[in-house]
Parts: C-alpha cells; structure tokens; sequence
C-alpha cells in the first residue's frame, strides 16, 4: 500500500480547483484575470459582473457593487495563486477562496493542468 503514495500526492496537487475573489470594478476584475492567465497561474478566469456584497468592515454595514472572479487552475498551484491574487488585489483583506470540484470532465482537467503545470 505505500508504493501508491506518491500517486494519491501527484492526483491531489493536479486535481482541479476554482478559486475564488471579488474585486470593485471590471476593470481591476479584468488586469488581475489577465495577469493570472499571463503568468500561467490560470488556465482560465471568468467574471461576472452585477454582484452585490454586503458585510460588516470596522464596525459599519457596506454595501457594494463588486464583480466576481473565478480562476480555474490546480491544488497545487493555491500556494502561488493565492500569494499572487493577496499581493495585486486592491482591497486591505481580499476575499480569496478555494473550491475543489467534486466532479469534471476529464479532458478539461487535463487542459486546465497542461496550462498551469508546464
């Protein structure tokens, strides 16, 4: 059973994940997107438009117009994209999260891996 251990490791650093900030305004939603994809940390990004966020900062209610960003990339790549979107987001404590797809189809995986892994 250890000799398999080292697979386990590879297939859950190339699993799929979706990682997840706002930003806002489309065009800081767009300049990070690109320089996600042009740095190969993402293979992909998509932004939506029109979110609405309301939270609690220092004590007051906030409500903003915010755009979503969502970068498809891999685990482990999260150390990386994670530092990357902390360091060139706008806001003092960006949003940043991560969710791993319980299910995707393979040959999207493979892309998603042949362009943040090369």
């Amino acid at each position: 059973m250890p000799q398999n251990l080292p697979e386990i490791a590879q297939s859950k650093s190339s699993q799929l994940l979706v990682v997840v900030t706002s930003l806002p305004s489309m065009e800081a939603a767009q300049s990070l997107a690109r320089d996600l994809v042009d740095q190969e940390l993402a293979a992909c990004v998509q932004l939506s438009g029109g979110i609405q966020s309301i939270y609690r900062w220092e004590g007051k209610v906030c409500e903003e117009s915010e755009v979503l960003l969502s970068a498809k990339t891999t685990a482990n790549q999260w150390p990386i994209i994670s530092s990357f979107i902390q360091k060139n987001h706008p806001y003092d404590l960006p949003e940043i999260l991560a969710f791993t797809p319980e299910q995707y189809s393979k040959q999207y995986g493979a892309w998603v891996n042949s362009e943040v892994n090369s």
